[in-house]
């Protein structure tokens, strides 16, 4: 199917699904579920023939880790979607109404978006979890994977339209591009009059690719470098074990941590037993002057490291004089995505909070919580790292606007 013709039948059943109620929504998130599990299989089958090939070529174990499915990581995709289900629906909901002097009650309602179209990378679970945010917040969903999934992202996309039918709604609700061709996302992205919002999901690369191309508005999932500061007030016990989950529970996320800021006050004390931690862990260090004379074995970092998105057992590690070299530095270094300080001190952690400018801001926690399941989002669209309309990670509130409902008993505007 062409994308415009697949366009043009996401914005019929937007319409559709703009007026679908809430248990029917559900019945088909619970019909998905039940198709994926059919074909799980099927899946695994596809995925490991696109798994043998990449393993070929040069793509880094991250990458290929991100695009892994297994039977568990199946059935989570499936019970991700049933969650979905569970979750308040968002459309329809009301503000409580302002009542103007001439008599007219003014609320405002949410509402879909109409048609989103996600443009994603190595992940196939991005399939059916973006089809099933979508759904549940009443808007049609055009996908396209990369190159290295179509075969898994196609079965995928297959168990999810059976669901849809079984439940009554149509199958044009989720439509996926399986031409790998990038001709056929720059026709997707100019296709603005079907097509409301587009999300890529990705490097770098795909989400500059995607801004510069685009006549669609667009919510980027952008790169993620995630800074923890350990703070002089820091309890360091705590500080070590939040800094190691950080960086070495899954490396290769956007909410893993990148660069680990240490306050000067405390560093003598907290790196060479944070170090012992990461080597452990086989964590890599690449420190400033001041690290390296606290530990002499550590790689020098480069001036490109502060900047860097690693996505491996890689971090980067830099002593700063105070709160403000910290904040400075993730001003300057940051992707907006999360940021943590670790601290004792009530107005240090406050003023943290307010100023670290990033979707996700912590006191004394990991980045890694930075994720629509972990906020009772259910399953994420993404974590958006810019300020319009939705930032952090994206659920279902993300996936709606808002409109103004204005009731009367007969007012005429006169001009004054």
């Amino acid at each position: 199917m062409n994308v415009e013709k697949m366009a043009f039948e996401a914005k019929d059943a937007s319409r559709v699904l703009a007026k679908a109620s809430t248990p029917l929504k559900n019945k088909a998130l619970k019909e998905m579920a039940k198709a994926l599990r059919k074909r799980a299989g099927k899946i695994l089958r596809a995925n490991g023939l696109e798994l043998a090939a990449v393993r070929r070529t040069s793509r880094s174990a991250a990458f290929v880790e991100r695009m892994t499915l297994t039977g568990e990581r199946v059935e989570n995709i499936a019970r991700a979607l049933e969650q979905v289900a569970k979750l308040p629906d968002p459309v329809g909901g009301t503000t409580d109404f302002a009542k103007r002097p001439n008599g007219l009650t003014i609320r405002k309602m949410r509402v879909p978006l109409g048609v989103v179209a996600i443009i994603y990378e190595s992940r196939p679970g991005v399939t059916a979890d973006a089809a099933g945010l979508c759904l549940k917040s009443g808007n049609a969903a055009i996908l396209r994977g990369g190159k290295e999934t179509v075969r898994t992202n196609h079965v995928i996309a297959e168990a999810l339209r059976e669901g849809l039918r079984k439940a009554g709604l149509p199958a044009g609700s989720v439509g996926f591009v399986n031409d790998p061709d990038r001709a056929a996302v720059r026709r997707l992205l100019r296709l603005d009059a079907l097509i409301d919002l587009v999300i890529p999901r990705g490097g770098p690369e795909l989400t500059t690719a995607v801004r510069r191309e685009s006549m669609i508005p667009v919510l980027a999932h952008d790169k993620g470098l995630c800074h923890t500061y350990v703070d002089e007030k820091a309890d360091l016990a705590m500080a070590v074990a939040i800094a190691l989950n950080a960086k070495a529970e899954r490396p290769g996320v956007c909410n893993a941590m990148e660069t680990l800021l240490v306050h000067e006050k405390i560093a003598q004390r907290f790196l060479p037993a944070a170090a012992k931690r990461f080597a452990a862990a086989g964590v890599e260090l690449r420190g400033c002057p001041k690290t390296r004379k606290i530990l002499p074995g550590v790689k020098a970092a480069a001036k490109s490291d502060w900047d860097t998105e690693y996505l491996a057992l890689i971090l980067a590690v830099k002593v700063v004089a105070s709160l403000d070299a910290a904040l400075a530095h993730i001003a300057r270094h940051g992707s907006g995505l999360a940021e943590a300080i670790v601290t004792t001190d009530a107005n240090r952690a406050a003023r943290f909070l307010r100023e670290a400018d990033a979707g996700a801001v912590y006191v004394n926690a990991s980045t890694r919580f930075t994720d629509g399941g972990e906020f009772g989002l259910g399953a994420e669209m993404g974590i958006s790292t810019q300020k319009l309309h939705a930032r952090g990670p994206v659920g279902l509130v993300g996936l709606t606007c808002e409109k103004y409902v204005v009731n009367g008993d007969g007012q005429v505007r006169c001009s004054t």
